[in-house]
């Protein structure tokens, strides 16, 4: 019998998206009626952080968060995390505002949830899993990055970079939020790492990841390579317990 998972808050940063964010919030609403959605905008200069205002005015089940300036995707998380967990949410759901993660699959993550999963992943590299519209050389340097995560790390998940993810309001104040610095994609890993290390369920549910129409990705080398740096740094550290055995502190 699945139980009842409660409220449920959609965290979405964004940064320069307002062509993107009226649509993505609304499939959310349609997808998931009872869940709100909490915008988390770096103070883009394309007005993103007005038509969040807008939305916001017009549905209570959303919310808007206005930081300062440009922080990173990982502070962007933190922040509506911190933010959910005062307000009482118990789940919190991270997607992308760019239509890259389908809103319509949200309910596949929330009822992982449900079955018992701490964390639930919406994977690409699982079977049923897809990438629709990357370049080859993108979903190449994707897989090799996730490959070079289980390697490393030791962990078993086969998309620890994903973005698309859900986790339990308990989860996250199990592993802690305090002292989580990275960003971009080494951001996920971090907080799969330690939800991984808690002995906590991560449960990996397919999706099909949709390369964005409209706007610019946010990725650069600088956050490749903050990722590459922080994960061997992490399997070097780790690796005397692995060899040890399991250990859930």
């Amino acid at each position: 019998m699945m139980e009842t998972l409660g409220r449920v808050l959609v965290v979405v940063p964004t940064y320069n998206e307002r062509d993107n964010l009226p649509a993505i919030v609304e499939r959310v609403r349609a997808a998931v009626p009872d869940a709100h959605v909490l915008v988390a905008d770096d103070n883009s200069p394309d007005g993103t952080g007005e038509v969040a205002d807008g939305l916001a005015a017009g549905d209570d089940h959303v919310h808007v968060l206005h930081r300062p300036g440009k922080q990173g995707l990982g502070a962007a998380y933190i922040a509506g995390f911190r933010w959910g967990l005062e307000e009482g949410y118990d789940v919190l759901v991270e997607m992308d505002a760019d239509g890259s993660h389908q809103p319509e699959e949200l309910p596949k993550l929330l009822e992982a949830l449900a079955d018992g999963a701490d964390l639930a992943i919406g994977s690409r590299y699982v079977p049923g899993g897809k990438v629709v519209n990357w370049p080859q050389r993108r979903e190449l340097l994707s897989k090799g990055a996730n490959i070079y995560t289980r390697v490393m790390l030791g962990l078993p998940v086969r998309d620890a970079t994903a973005g698309f993810r859900a986790y339990r309001a308990a989860t996250l104040e199990k592993v802690g939020l305090s002292g989580v610095e990275s960003q971009g994609y080494c951001f996920q890993v971090d907080l799969t790492l330690r939800t991984s290390r808690h002995g906590l369920r991560v449960v990996e549910v397919p999706i099909t990841f949709v390369e964005r129409t409209v706007g610019k990705s946010k990725m650069s080398g600088k956050v490749m390579s903050e990722a590459l740096w922080r994960i061997g740094m992490w399997g070097v550290a780790g690796l005397p317990k692995r060899l040890k055995g399991p250990s859930h502190d």
